[in-house]
């Protein structure tokens, strides 16, 4: 899971001068299910590689795919 408190520094750098809970939770939802996406997707091209680790390429690869 990811904390509030890294996700309100986010929107704060981005020029957000306050920010709520309730906003910072909503996106913090929102990253955590695009990046458990990008990561089952990065793990289908290591495995279709014929390897277990997941490397650099592989998400790179994984952000074309879903974009």
């Amino acid at each position: 899971m990811i904390t509030t408190t890294p996700v309100k520094r986010i929107i704060e750098k981005a020029g957000g001068t306050r920010v709520s809970n309730q906003a910072a939770k909503e996106l913090a939802h929102f990253l955590e299910h695009k990046t458990k996406t990008l990561a089952l997707e990065s793990q289908k091209l290591a495995e279709h590689a014929g390897r277990k680790t997941v490397m650099r390429n592989d998400v790179k690869m994984a952000k074309k795919v879903l974009e």
